[in-house]
């Protein structure tokens, strides 16, 4: 597809690598020269120098031709000005980063509807969500979300001494009667989607879906269930720390956060009457000793600083806080982290380029089926994808047994109306269902690209 993307900031950036890797032509605009250089020098696309909300910018990108326009600028009024006139001037759909508090409530809907928006994103509110469910749920490294939230897909890291460590997949459900389904494993470098002879080993990086009470009761059976955490320290009073303190103490839970300029203080003070607000340096570690770091069920690192954050989070780590969640955007400051302990990143921006790929892949698809969600998993090297089941869709009435799946690739999941099934050989896809499909080593567009 052509695709547009305006403003190449950090997510900007990353947002155009994922698109090229999808294999769409890009072209990027921004009005800094320097930065379109390097863009078009490291990337295949093309690039336009100047104001994404002008005119003879967006023709000269040749707007007109645009199936998608996404305006990742740093204003919110410059990106909902630029998306108007691009669907003005024939771009079929357009995406708007939304980052302001102050629109993101009752209004945004009228705006998207006026403004001919096809999407809004905002990363720390996407943030801010992902951080929420980590936290109600301590045990998980990550929790994805399909058929609205009727079947999830948690990843875990097994310990050493894990009660999983040597248990053959097979035998899984004569330890357990929680219907639930190991669907990908990573181990070391290598992923595997794995069938029934497969060995767990402590140290696995697994993947496990099931509806929610299944995974409850499954996670309780292994001794893997922790409580959500009660009380919360957070530093940095950034737009995440705001949406997540928000989430937090509406569930109950109790909420802190450090931040450094006094200014903001008062900001947050007003806004969250309800949560203990410190003018203090975080990086200092007396700072969060005073203010009772090692008492604490979680902390969440959110300053600027994605270094900063790392060491942060490890300082937390040394005190035995249960569950340590550090925001770092670099990927390879991401991977760092991984090697030293922190398993618990999170990256706006990686969160809003997935929805992106998502949403494009969705644009593409046959009458058969439709992409509803997609997840990246183990560093990228495995996808988890929703996909609602048309009525044209050549696979349905086939036992699963019969249809020859592309090596690496699982069903994982049918959602039929209220009814969640984790399917075994006899099961058939139904027009209208929910297909939840693990996959590695693929990019599918469409439900039916799981078939040889």
């Amino acid at each position: 597809m052509n695709i547009i993307v305006v403003g190449c900031g950090k997510i900007g950036v990353t947002i155009i690598s994922s698109l090229v890797a999808e294999g769409h032509d890009v072209t990027a605009i921004d009005n800094n020269n320097r930065l379109i250089s390097e863009i078009t020098d490291i990337y295949d696309v093309m690039g336009v120098c100047g104001n994404g909300a002008d005119y003879d910018t967006l023709a000269e990108a040749s707007v007109e031709k645009a199936e998608l326009l996404v305006a990742v600028t740093n204003s919110d009024e410059l990106n909902m000005l630029c998306c108007f006139l691009a669907k003005k001037m024939g771009a079929k759909h357009t995406i708007a980063r939304i980052r302001n508090p102050e629109y993101n409530d009752q209004g945004l809907g009228f705006m998207r509807e006026h403004l001919g928006l096809s999407m809004s994103i905002n990363p720390e509110l996407f943030a801010a969500q992902e951080l929420f469910n980590l936290l109600k749920f301590p045990t998980a490294l990550k929790i994805e979300t399909f058929a609205r939230q009727n079947f999830e897909l948690i990843e875990l890291r097994l310990a050493a001494d894990s009660p999983l460590d040597g248990v053959r997949l097979s035998e899984l459900r004569t330890k357990n009667q929680a219907k639930v389904l190991i669907g990908v494993v990573g181990r070391g470098n290598d992923v595997y989607i794995p069938d029934g002879n497969f060995v767990l080993k402590g140290g696995d990086h697994i993947g496990v879906a099931a509806k929610p009470s299944e995974l409850q009761s499954f996670l309780k059976s292994f001794g893997l269930l922790r409580k959500g955490a009660k009380n919360v320290m957070i530093l940095g009073g950034s737009k995440t720390a705001f949406y997540l303190a928000q989430l937090l103490i509406a569930a109950g839970t109790s909420v802190k956060i450090i931040e450094q300029d006094k200014q903001h203080c008062h900001t947050l003070c007003e806004a969250l009457p309800k949560a203990v607000i410190i003018n203090g340096n975080g990086a200092q570690q007396e700072v969060l000793m005073e203010e009772g770091i090692a008492d604490t069920d979680a902390f969440v690192s959110l300053t600027g600083m994605d270094e900063e954050n790392i060491l942060i989070s490890i300082f937390a780590a040394s005190q035995n806080v249960p569950k340590v969640i550090s925001k770092v955007n670099r990927n390879e400051l991401a991977s760092m982290a991984g090697n030293l302990g922190l398993d618990c990143i999170v990256s706006p921006k990686k969160l809003i380029s997935d929805i992106l790929v998502q949403y494009a892949r969705a644009l593409q698809n046959s009458l058969g089926s439709s992409v509803e969600t997609l997840y990246k998993l183990m560093d990228d090297k495995a996808e988890a994808l929703e996909f609602h089941v048309g009525q044209d869709s050549r696979l349905t009435g086939i036992a699963l047994k019969d249809l020859k799946l592309k090596p690496n690739t699982l069903i994982a999941g049918i959602i039929r109306g209220h009814d969640t099934i984790i399917p075994g050989g006899m099961d058939v896809m139904l027009p209208g269902d929910k297909v939840i499909v693990l996959a590695a080593s693929h990019r599918l567009q469409d439900l039916s690209d799981i078939i040889k």
